[in-house]
């Protein structure tokens, strides 16, 4: 039987490389939490974007899509779902802005967990919304000449509500009993959660969900601004590895949490050094918007397109980035790289 305490497990957590991780975001966070006092009113578009992306992201990840402007459409709920997918899209729209809008009211219990996956699939007309699974459950993957494998056998589905009695209240325990860093047990949770894999369907995207509720709840909101969804989707072999690494001998209470937990504590960093990144653009008040673009391409090392300008200055015109782009093309300050929809952008250091 699994033992689900966390207790005695998240001291073995404390590598060097999860310590210099767990150090850089709190001091990320304090630095967030200045700038989101003195600038709240300036950060509404970076919230709006974030909505967008995570919801495109999160389903994405699961192989469910909509046209960009269908998505824009359903993310700002000015129409209704036509097709399956948009359904699902929908329905983790609605789960996510409950959670952005009511962290501090939502707390972690299997009642609570079971109303957000039934608000997940409130549109889709499927039974299976809010209950548990009621039959056995496999996570499969493909390998390169389209043959499936199981790579892992979740708890039976007679035991999954004892499982989520039991994680839900080791985390509790731990955080009320020990002086476990909450960072830590997050990921420890969330992992447990996938390899009880407790509903039929709709479990990748309930693991992000969760994670950003129980990332809010223990002050940690960098997710709200800057898409921590995305993120995952862009490491999704990272993502996928490091699950596969950290559930081997699950069942046997032998795995290591260490993999999984480091590239959660990751992800987390990377989106508090994005938000930074912004935070410094939106401060620099007294740089022309050209400016802005003109700096952000200069600090990015490689290339960067056009839509990725665009999501790093929300308040910018998609006509004046395009204007000031063509004139650092012009200047020789930028290089242009290829054309139409992959056309780039990147820094001439052969001018610098």
């Amino acid at each position: 039987m699994r033992n689900y305490s966390y207790k005695n497990k998240w001291q073995k957590l404390l590598t060097p490389e999860i310590v210099s991780l767990l150090t850089q975001i709190h001091e990320y966070k304090g630095e967030q939490t200045l700038f989101i006092e003195a600038k709240a009113d300036t950060l509404t578009q970076l919230v709006e974007i974030a909505k967008i992306q995570s919801t495109e992201a999160s389903n994405k990840i699961e192989g469910i899509y909509t046209t960009d402007e269908r998505l824009k459409s359903l993310v700002y709920n000015k129409t209704t779902p036509r097709t399956r997918n948009e359904q699902e899209i929908a329905g983790y729209r609605d789960v996510l802005a409950t959670i952005h809008e009511n962290h501090d009211f939502i707390p972690v219990k299997p009642s609570i967990i079971l109303q957000l996956h039934r608000d997940l699939y409130k549109f889709s007309g499927k039974t299976i919304g809010g209950s548990y699974k009621g039959s056995d459950n496999v996570i499969a993957e493909q390998d390169s000449d389209g043959n499936q494998y199981i790579c892992f056998q979740p708890v039976p589905a007679w035991e999954a509500s004892a499982a989520m009695d039991a994680i839900c209240k080791a985390f509790d325990d731990t955080l009320s009993q020990t002086d476990a860093d909450p960072l830590l047990i997050i990921p420890m949770f969330i992992l447990d959660f996938l390899c009880i894999h407790p509903f039929n369907d709709g479990n990748g995207r309930m693991s992000r969900l969760l994670t950003l509720l129980l990332l809010y709840r223990a002050g940690y909101i960098v997710g709200k601004y800057i898409s921590i969804e995305k993120l995952i989707e862009q490491t999704k072999e990272t993502y996928h590895e490091a699950l596969q690494n950290s559930s081997a001998d699950w069942h046997e209470n032998n795995n290591d949490y260490i993999p999984f937990v480091q590239y959660t504590l990751g992800i987390v960093v990377a989106a508090y050094r994005e938000f930074s990144s912004r935070a410094k653009l939106i401060a620099a008040g007294n740089i022309s918007k050209p400016g802005r673009i003109r700096e952000i391409i200069k600090k990015t090392l490689g290339k960067i397109t056009k839509t990725e300008i665009l999501e790093k200055c929300p308040d910018i015109s998609q006509v004046t980035v395009q204007r000031a782009l063509n004139d650092l093309v012009k200047s020789g300050e930028i290089i242009k790289i290829g054309g139409g929809r992959y056309t780039a952008y990147m820094w001439n250091h052969g001018k610098d």
